[in-house]
């Protein structure tokens, strides 16, 4: 992989993570497209750049995390269900899955289908809430947080966007939209962080010195790309859906199923 390669995958990287769209399954994608070698590294770059991401949250939400004691708390028994699985299914996800841009299309299309289907159903169902979709972060339960949880652990699959399922999760829990947003957020730290110590201690051994310096570019620009991705974000569903996230992922889906996978 080139510095180059690394440069574009960060940018991905940190534009997706947060959107309802699917970082890894982006990531898999574009390697496609820029005709990155399918290899153990490059499957723990696309991991470990995550985190990148991930560590924007903790500095735009660092006043949390050292105030936000029963957050956290409710946001450890969130990540609970990933680590197990993940965990478990470590081996069939760097061996089978991570890679598999077929996978990744109809993930991502079948995935585009299911959150506009969400979104109309939401809308027509949301009058009759008689305000339950008004949960603050505090208010979130620990139940709350662990159905939550369970909805992340579907992300395991590339394609399905960790975030996307997190957020249709506490939507139909009758969690506010901004709330879960950032609940999302949050959650995401421990899961990538975990996910990508685990996969560093499983495979740094087996990396070059040129190897490190490429994954240090992907890191920092993912990082520096994230923070503003989570700003325009949180900008964003104030006062929109997530139907054209949604429309962008089944027509993502078709362009690369017509011109890289097939």
């Amino acid at each position: 992989m080139t510095i180059l390669q690394a440069v574009i995958l960060g940018i991905v990287e940190g534009v997706t993570e947060f959107l309802p769209i699917s970082s890894t399954g982006h990531l898999i994608l574009f390697g496609k497209l820029l005709g990155v070698a399918d290899t153990d590294f490059t499957k723990s770059f696309e991991i470990a750049i995550q985190f990148g991401a991930i560590l924007a949250v903790v500095v735009l939400y660092w006043k949390k995390f050292l105030t936000g004691g029963d957050v956290w708390k409710k946001v450890f028994t969130a990540f609970l269900p990933t680590a197990v699985v993940g965990f478990l299914l470590y081996k069939v996800l760097k061996s089978y899955l991570l890679g598999n841009a077929v996978l990744v299309v109809w993930a991502l299309a079948l995935g585009g289908i299911a959150l506009i289907a969400f979104e109309i159903w939401h809308q027509k169902n949301s009058y009759k809430s008689n305000g339950r979709e008004n949960l603050k972060s505090n208010e979130i339960t620990y139940q709350n947080s662990f159905f939550v949880g369970l909805a992340q652990a579907l992300a395991i699959i590339p394609g399905v966007s960790r975030s996307g399922a997190t957020i249709i999760g506490g939507l139909l829990m009758g969690i506010n939209r901004q709330t879960i947003v950032e609940f999302s957020f949050l959650l995401a730290v421990p899961t990538m962080a975990a996910a990508t110590a685990y996969d560093l201690y499983k495979s740094a051994g087996n990396f070059s010195f040129g190897e490190f310096h490429v994954l240090a570019v992907g890191f920092i620009v993912s990082f520096v790309i994230a923070v503003l991705s989570i700003k325009w974000l949180l900008y964003f569903v104030k006062n929109h859906t997530f139907i054209s996230f949604g429309v962008y992922r089944i027509v993502i889906a078709l362009l690369f199923w017509l011109f890289i996978v097939r």
